[in-house]
């Protein structure tokens, strides 16, 4: 601050040097009679400048000096603060840090005397102290007046440093539990007949529970109630009526607690962790709570038992009620679905957060409080069953526990402590300068720098606290993902005698709780990935821990661990592979989701694993586009020496590029760290349905140059084309669909027809062969179904033939069919001919007469009644079953074969691109349109996801347990909602059934 010389005096200059960012008025306030001590003492200048915030600290002595009652009061006061140096210290701390605690002091000045209660620095007061504290309340709003002036020591001692953070927020709890028994009391005197009727037990929880309370937070709470001793029989009537009492009293106490009055608010007592939440009784027998926890309870509420604690009422009964609940908490880790669903909770907390909070939210942004809470309780459910010594409710005492152990490594222990006491710290003072609940860093400089001054930062403590702030959140972030794991790796790597590791009992037992279901497979995969003393084992180390959390996050643990290995066999001494995956984030996250998503992709890799390198390149899963894939096939076939090899080479490069499209799939519909799966379903599906089907037409162009050259050399006695068909020529294809072609063949001029056809023949079986010759690679079926005269008929036509045939033998279905042909390797000039020739047939001037349009109905009746494979549920086979593919393409084909011939935008193979066009030409309502899109993509995702999980193509969802959950996963649905999954899929195929049968059969 600059200020000019003629306004600087010697009182200024001191003030400026000891820290204020005001000292004109800070001078204007010590020119006051009252403060001429504090003017003249250089010592009261000293412990003003020590304060977190001098200006504040000295704003609320002036306001309490002001407020005491007379001279004497006074004197008292200044006397004392010059003399007394722990009274000072203390008072100034808190005026510095707490202008709520400043406002309390100037409301009631004569507290300032409780500073003088506890001066001995080694007295920690307990419940029994605050009782003694918040005797003389006898309404809420003098219960209210005492907890201030208790708050106000323990704020004393903390800002100070007498006590640590975790002592500190153990103070509050017995704080907390003193004034609950307090409000209890009030209750029970204000109805005699209650409190005499029942027993009440109030269990604490959460913070309060743990020991371990902020300055500002809820007190989670649960109520336990049983009829009095003496007071009748144990009927039901008899006990309902004590639940009644119990409830009342229970409701009392916290509405003395939670009310507003003058004096503000203690905090609120929150009852919301009872069975059935707030839709349940307040109070429940201690019967009724363990029924409930026996049946209903999820793995959530067990993990929130873990701090309960009997904290007021019948002390009996809350001993009673931990102790009967404590062998369901310690069990809770062999739940069904007991990682799922506390990896779903997690990741509820963080996507709660509001967008522009997640940067400075202190408590649930990654790297925060609730990151090292959940850490360390995940781990005392796992291994608590049997290891009672770690079963603390406070996390600092727990983890400690833990570390001792062996569960955390001793290193990591202490760096998560230093960090969590470092951030508890941080939430304290953020709290205690209002006395608001938050969690939020502030943006203000002035806040940050009176919070970074309290903790100690004095040379530039806005810097300071945000480097101190960043470097601790980066520190919990790594530890969270490495705690859980980390020993996994020290039970199997033989690593240095002096740490303390995991048993290997502990580590199956561990492996079992994040869901591997065959842990003893899945150690002897860690201990030769993590083994020994080389370079590569030391970054497989540093990689596992990471990887397993993710493997732990998909559907099937045990493939994605056993896949690594093989990909690590087959690539561990190529020197890039670790490198790539140590130093590039996304390479690694990437690689762990597609090992683990299904069989498809890793046997796609394992046949050719330096395809791993396509997942470290930022656009390295970006489809390729046809000409560019074309362009590599050719000039791989022509680099071949002969026809089989040359089709290898092609069958090559479509392995890789179908591992491109699959990684870049499974990535974008499971998501990751830095790109969660938000994009459109309809566009993940088009981009499968284009990137395999230009694939398949460059395979089939190498394919035809390989066979031409092979035979003919460089010119064929015939023009040549192939047609695509069916989901081929629509440009839709999936990962197990056939290529459905036509093959149309001109003579080349001098060439007689019979040497034109043999020619033709001789192509297409050739083709056919080397494309499913047995290799590494996977097939490419070619299916021709769809020629004239079916399998009856040549494989291979003239376009003559074709006309001939067309114009006096086709029926309806064939000019049906025709809708999706498409040009897709050979002559494009023989291709574009045939298109033109089928034109008339696919979009026939004036559209379909009623009899075609009958004929068509009772096609796809037929279909639909003899077609659908016995046993199958028509409800979920995705091809044939209602509302789904088969339903959705007759509807959009019909509205085609009728309206093409005038409507442009129907003119084109593609579904989704017709139902787009006929709503737009509003042949179909928008709404309906929607439905049918909505059916027709989910059920082409679901026979994607179940080639990707199973390897091999299906119509209907997979029946094993597994492989469902992982169809699951593609979906977007968390681990535990296959049945939501089903339930979605048959609601959406309804409707489009609906739509269907309105609009198809005109039903």
């Amino acid at each position: 601050m600059t200020v000019p010389q003629g306004r600087r005096s010697s009182t200024f200059t001191r003030l400026l040097r000891h820290g204020f960012t005001d000292p004109s008025a800070a001078e204007r306030l010590l020119g006051a009679p009252e403060l001429s001590a504090v003017r003249t003492d250089p010592v009261l200048l000293d412990a003003l400048g020590a304060a977190a915030d001098p200006d504040l600290a000295l704003l609320g002595l002036v306001r309490l000096v002001e407020g005491q009652p007379d001279d004497t009061g006074r004197r008292e006061l200044l006397d004392t603060l010059v003399s007394a140096k722990p009274l000072r210290d203390r008072l100034l701390g808190v005026l510095g840090a707490s202008e709520a605690l400043a406002d309390h002091l100037a409301r009631h000045p004569r507290d300032w005397r409780a500073l003088v209660t506890y001066e001995l620095a080694d007295l920690h007061p307990g419940v029994e102290e605050f009782e003694r504290g918040l005797a003389d309340a006898t309404d809420p709003v003098s219960l209210r007046v005492s907890y201030r002036r208790c708050l106000l020591a323990i704020a004393a001692r903390d800002v100070c440093g007498t006590t640590d953070v975790a002592e500190a927020a153990a103070e509050l709890a017995d704080l907390a539990t003193a004034t609950l028994r307090a409000a209890l009391a009030m209750a029970e005197a204000a109805a005699p007949d209650d409190a005499a009727r029942c027993r009440l037990a109030v269990i604490a929880m959460g913070k309060c529970g743990g020991h371990e309370l902020n300055y500002v937070s809820d007190v989670d709470v649960i109520f336990v109630g049983e009829p009095a001793e003496g007071t009748g029989g144990t009927d039901a009537a008899d006990e309902g009526k004590a639940i009644q009492a119990a409830t009342r009293l229970a409701s009392h106490m916290m509405r003395i607690c939670s009310e507003t009055t003058v004096e503000g608010t203690i905090w609120p007592v929150d009852a919301n962790l009872r069975p059935e939440g707030r839709n349940g009784p307040l109070v429940r027998t201690l019967s009724s709570h363990l029924a409930y926890y026996q049946r209903w309870a999820k793995t959530w509420e067990f993990q929130a038992l873990l701090k309960a604690r009997p904290v007021a009422g019948d002390l009996a009964l809350g001993e009673e009620y931990v102790s009967t609940l404590a062998p369901l908490v310690w069990h809770a880790a062999e739940r069904d679905n007991f990682v799922p669903d506390v990896q779903k909770m997690r990741r509820r907390v963080v996507e709660n957060i509001p967008a522009g909070e997640v940067d400075r939210e202190l408590k649930l942004g990654p790297g925060g409080l609730r990151d090292v809470e959940f850490a360390v309780q995940l781990l005392q459910l796992v291994h608590g069953r049997g290891d009672t010594s770690i079963r603390s409710g406070s996390t600092l005492a727990a983890l400690e526990a833990l570390a001792a152990g062996g569960y955390v490594g001793r290193v990591d222990a202490v760096q998560l402590d230093d960090a969590y006491r470092f951030l508890r710290s941080l939430e304290h003072r953020i709290q205690l300068f209002k006395m608001r609940r938050t969690h939020l860093i502030p943006e203000d400089d002035a806040d940050l720098r009176r919070i970074g001054r309290s903790l100690g930062m004095r040379t530039e403590p806005i810097t300071e606290l945000n480097r101190a702030w960043k470097r601790h959140t980066s520190v919990v972030r790594r530890l969270h993902e490495k705690l859980f794991y980390r020993p996994l790796l020290d039970a199997v790597a033989q690593l240095a005698p002096v740490e303390t590791r995991l048993s290997t009992d502990a580590a199956r037992e561990r492996l079992v709780a994040l869901g591997y279901h065959d842990p003893a497979a899945a150690l002897r995969h860690l201990e030769a990935l993590a083994s020994g003393v080389t370079r590569k084992a030391a970054i497989q180390r540093t990689l596992l821990p990471v990887l397993l959390g993710w493997f732990a996050d998909s559907a099937d643990p045990d493939a994605g661990l056993l896949n690594f290995r093989k990909v690590s066999d087959a690539l561990g001494k190529t020197p890039w592979y670790l490198r790539l995956l140590r130093d590039e984030g996304a390479a690694a996250e990437n690689l762990a989701r597609v090992l683990s998503a299904g069989r498809l992709a890793p046997n796609l890799l394992l046949r050719a694993p330096e395809a791993v390198a396509l997942l470290g390149d930022q656009r390295g899963l970006d489809p390729r586009d046809h000409a560019h894939l074309e362009q590599e096939v050719l000039a791989a076939v022509g680099r071949a020496d002969g026809a089989e090899k040359a089709v290898t080479a092609a069958r090559g490069v479509r392995r890789r590029e179908l591992f491109r499209t699959t990684a870049a799939d499974i990535i974008g519909s499971y998501g990751t760290e830095e790109s969660p799966a938000a994009e459109d379903p309809g566009a993940l599906l088009d981009r499968v349905g284009n990137a395999v089907s230009d694939l398949t037409a460059a395979t089939i162009a190498g394919t035809l140059r390989a066979v031409v050259r092979e035979g003919w050399g460089d010119t064929l006695p015939v023009r040549f084309s192939v047609i695509g068909m069916g989901r081929f020529g629509g440009h839709e294809l999936s990962y197990g669909s056939d290529a459905d072609v036509l093959f149309v063949h001109e003579p080349r001029e001098g060439v007689g027809d019979h040497e034109a056809a043999k020619a033709a023949a001789q192509v297409v079986s050739e083709m056919r062969r080397l494309l499913q010759l047995p290799s590494s690679d996977p097939p490419l079926l070619i299916d021709a179904d769809l020629r004239p005269e079916g399998k009856s008929g040549p494989l291979v036509r003239t376009l003559a033939s074709y006309e001939a045939y067309y114009r006096r033998w086709s029926l309806v279905w064939e000019s049906q069919a025709l809708l999706r042909a498409e040009p897709v390797a050979g002559d494009a000039e023989l291709g574009r001919a045939f298109i033109d020739l089928i034109d008339p047939l696919r979009y026939p001037a004036e559209g379909l007469g009623e009899d075609a349009v009958r004929e068509i109905r009772r096609l796809k009746a037929r279909m639909e009644a003899e077609r659908m494979p016995r046993g199958a549920d028509p409800t979920l086979h995705t091809k044939l079953g209602r509302g789904g593919l088969s339903d959705v393409e007759w509807t959009v084909q019909l509205m085609q074969l009728t309206h093409g011939w005038v409507e442009p935008g129907l003119r084109t193979t593609r579904t989704r691109e017709a139902l787009a066009a006929a709503c737009a030409a509003e042949l179909i309502p928008t709404e309906d349109a929607a439905i049918l899109d909505e059916a027709w993509v989910l059920a082409a995702r679901v026979r994607n996801a179940v080639m990707l999980v199973r390897g091999r193509a299906g119509d209907t969802f997979p029946s094993d347990g597994r492989e469902l959950a992982a169809v699951g996963r593609y979906l977007g649905y968390d681990p535990g909602h296959v049945g939501d999954m089903l339930d979605d899929y048959r609601r959406v195929t309804r409707r489009a059934r609906a739509v269907m049968e309105e609009r198809f059969y005109g039903a």
